[in-house]
């Protein structure tokens, strides 16, 4: 991908000028505004709402709540088991599950109206206890009774326990939100019974199913629209309530509704990384070779759906053990259901598993790299299979070299810069690659440009850009002079955005439709009297003109062959599908962070002095937008490791730091030097570009890098994120 491994966000400038539509921002005429009132207690049932006054106020045109909604159809049925299905049906009854559940939807002419007329209603609740804490609540513990759920044990049942050294310790993760720049939002309306959403989504088709099913429509009389999305980082992997409730509304009304949460509901009503306890125990010899691995953890979830996530599976495979035991519990909490998020589970687990794994290095007097090559896989153990490719070592030696780790020393506290205490520290990543069917249509048009269609959406990883420079590769048509629709139904169905599967899966989708384009375009050139009498397969195709191979004075311009075919366009769409060989193979996309931390022992600051990420993904499609997805996902991990946590008053299941002053978020200004690089060696079995996903892997191990550099600093061993400075501060001694 040579000639187009460069090009510039083919949105960036849509974006950067404002012309770029988001879903709230769409013009439609006769717009009214919504939107939802919360319950202020975490469980329990509604006794009595008032919603007169709300009623009353000016311009209030609706106030819908369980007393008075029209219950869909899809409420009367089995609860949806779909990705995208939300099996908290709102209004449906008097239950309250959780804090800020939606209790009311309210409708007005203009935005302030609805606002003001929200701030009117009261409702009294026959509270019932309730239970936020998943430290109180252990005696909840449960299985997730899915294949997914299962113990996994590959030789002796927890065989750590016979190591001749063995290590054993407790990590924590607390609930993290996704909180994207654009809130959630939709604007919902109807066409007869026609639902039409414009809305921030990862899945178009997934979003299609789940409104079918809600309100007993064809999947087919579903149009959604999300071309643009400002970030969502997991939020847009479910349909939720807030969504039926402006489609429910719309319907009531006959009018479109434009409903977005405040920032505040963004913390309760929309998903976050569930607050996970782990268990890690490991077995080693005296050499520093794996015998033994036990991984647990245990997760909450809420009391209406069981969610569950890979918290557990990356140490099933990622070091050679013979011996390995996982198990993964989930406790129902009166809080909204958790959601994926970025590096989901596999971010979680990585700071368990790597921070445990320098843990023992430590107590094993070994260099943490050398540690992990003495038990590098190189086969996946848990399939027991081949890796597709695997250049694990080479981000080990490229990452040691840019952050000047031959400057560490084994022991905490050996190394300082003036006051400050130096540490460094690393953490392998990885996630699964994945290809799921996906069609693309392909289309030349008479005046040169490509037309590439697909109902994937575009959530900030680049995917038109993406699609832009493998459509340009192929047919050698100018990066400018294509044309990329997506993120809308009615288009060859896509794949839903998430689990770093989209290149992979619209990448190979582009490739095989613009090959088949570009066949049935030579197909054509073949009657033409110019290439007549020319084989098929001595005929070329390079930037509009096709041409034979042997004599390039024969040829013909795309735009003449179509023109004298009295034709506006050559079009072909196609599905394309793993194949059969691929499954004979473990295909994962492998990364290192590394970190050098300044430590202040007397103020228990921390400063992230350098920063270098490495990932092995294959072929690099895009140098720019690759390197934008490394950054940002390093950065989530940079939250994750020092800052990120919600904090709930479990006296009333309630947040108290929902806003951006109290949720702390990296900025520039905390890292103070960040580098990415890539491996960028093409996977034989992937897929026909031979690329390997990288939004996920991209944030996986730095929260446990980060950790065990301020270890390496300090000596003091932190194992609840955030790492902040009270947990530094009073046990540095220098």
């Amino acid at each position: 991908m040579s000639k187009t491994s460069n090009i510039n966000r083919v949105d960036g400038f849509a974006k950067v000028t404002g012309s770029a539509t988001y879903s709230a921002e769409y013009k439609t005429p006769g717009v009214v505004y919504a939107c939802l009132v919360g319950s202020t207690i975490a469980k329990g049932r509604i006794k009595t709402i008032d919603t007169k006054k709300a009623e009353w106020a000016p311009g209030v045109l609706a106030v819908i709540t369980h007393l008075n909604v029209d219950k869909p159809v899809g409420y009367q049925k089995a609860k949806d088991k779909h990705n995208f299905g939300q099996p908290l049906q709102i209004f449906k009854d008097d239950s309250v599950l959780y804090y800020d559940q939606p209790i009311a939807l309210v409708i007005a002419d203009t935005f302030e109206r609805m606002q003001y007329a929200a701030s009117l209603i009261k409702a009294d609740y026959l509270k019932e206890e309730h239970s936020t804490e998943l430290k109180k609540a252990a005696d909840k513990e449960k299985k997730v009774e899915t294949d997914k759920g299962n113990d996994y044990h590959r030789g002796e049942h927890d065989g750590y326990k016979n190591g001749e050294v063995v290590f054993e310790a407790e990590y924590t993760i607390p609930t993290e939100v996704h909180n994207p720049m654009e809130l959630a939002n939709i604007i919902a309306k109807w066409d007869g019974n026609k639902p039409i959403l414009y809305t921030k989504s990862q899945g178009v088709e997934g979003t299609r199913k789940s409104v079918a099913g809600v309100f007993g429509v064809p999947v087919e009389d579903v149009e959604v629209h999300s071309e643009y999305l400002g970030g969502a980082f997991g939020m847009g992997l479910h349909t939720w309530p807030y969504e039926i409730a402006a489609l429910i509304g719309a319907k009531k009304l006959n009018r479109p509704v434009k409903l977005v949460l405040h920032r505040e509901q963004m913390f309760t009503n929309v998903g976050f990384r569930p607050y996970t306890i782990q268990k890690m125990g490991l077995g080693a010899t005296k050499e520093g070779k794996l015998t033994g691995l036990t991984h647990e953890a245990v997760a909450m979830t809420s009391s209406y759906e069981d969610f569950m996530e890979g918290t557990v599976n990356m140490s099933r495979f990622i070091y050679d053990c013979a011996n390995v035991s996982t198990r993964y519990r989930i406790v129902p909490l009166d809080t909204c259901t958790p959601i994926w998020m970025r590096g989901p589970g596999e971010a979680t687990g990585s700071f368990a598993l790597e921070s445990a794994m320098d843990e023992m290095a430590h107590k094993l007097n070994l260099d943490p790299i050398e540690f992990r090559k003495l038990n590098y896989a190189e086969k996946d153990l848990e399939q027991n299979k081949p890796w597709s490719s695997k250049y694990l070592l080479e981000c080990y030696e490229g990452g040691m070299e840019r952050i000047g780790w031959k400057n560490r020393k084994n022991k905490p506290g050996s190394v300082k810069e003036g006051d400050w205490l130096v540490g460094y520290g690393m953490g392998t990543g990885t996630f699964g690659s994945y290809r799921n069917p996906t069609a693309v249509k392909a289309k030349f048009l008479a005046d040169g440009n490509l037309v590439l269609q697909c109902s994937v959406n575009d959530m900030g990883p680049g995917t038109a850009t993406m699609m832009t420079a493998i459509g340009a590769e192929i047919t050698g048509v100018p990066p400018e002079n294509v044309i990329i629709e997506m993120g809308k139904s009615g288009l060859p169905k896509g794949p839903t955005q998430g689990g770093s599967a989209t290149t992979s899966s619209v990448g190979s989708a582009v490739h095989d439709s613009c090959n088949l384009l570009i066949s049935k375009v030579l197909g054509l050139a073949s009657e033409n009297p110019s290439l007549k009498g020319i084989p098929i397969t001595d005929l070329t195709f390079s930037n509009g003109v096709i041409s034979s191979k042997k004599d390039t004075s024969k040829k013909v311009d795309l735009t003449s062959l179509l023109t004298a075919n009295k034709l506006e366009g050559i079009e072909v769409e196609n599905q394309s599908k793993g194949t059969e060989e691929a499954k004979k193979y473990s295909i994962y996309s492998f990364s290192v962070h590394f970190v050098k931390v300044l430590v202040n022992p007397n103020l228990g600051k921390i400063r992230l002095a350098h920063v270098v990420s490495c990932a092995d993904i294959g072929t690099v499609i895009n140098q720019k937008t690759s390197a934008g997805q490394m950054y940002g996902g390093a950065v989530g991990g940079i939250g994750m490791g020092l800052m990120e946590a919600l904090e709930i008053d479990h006296r009333f299941g309630r947040p108290i730091n929902n806003n951006f002053a109290d949720y702390h978020v990296p900025v520039n200004a905390d890292i103070e030097k960040q580098e990415v690089f890539f491996v960028n060696k093409k996977d034989p079995i992937s897929n026909p570009m031979g690329t390997k996903g990288l939004g996920e892997t991209a944030l996986v191990g730095m929260a446990p890098a980060i950790a065990n550099a301020v270890f390496n600093a300090t000596g003091k061993r932190v194992r609840d994120l955030p790492i902040t400075l009270d947990k530094i501060i009073e046990t540095v001694k220098v």
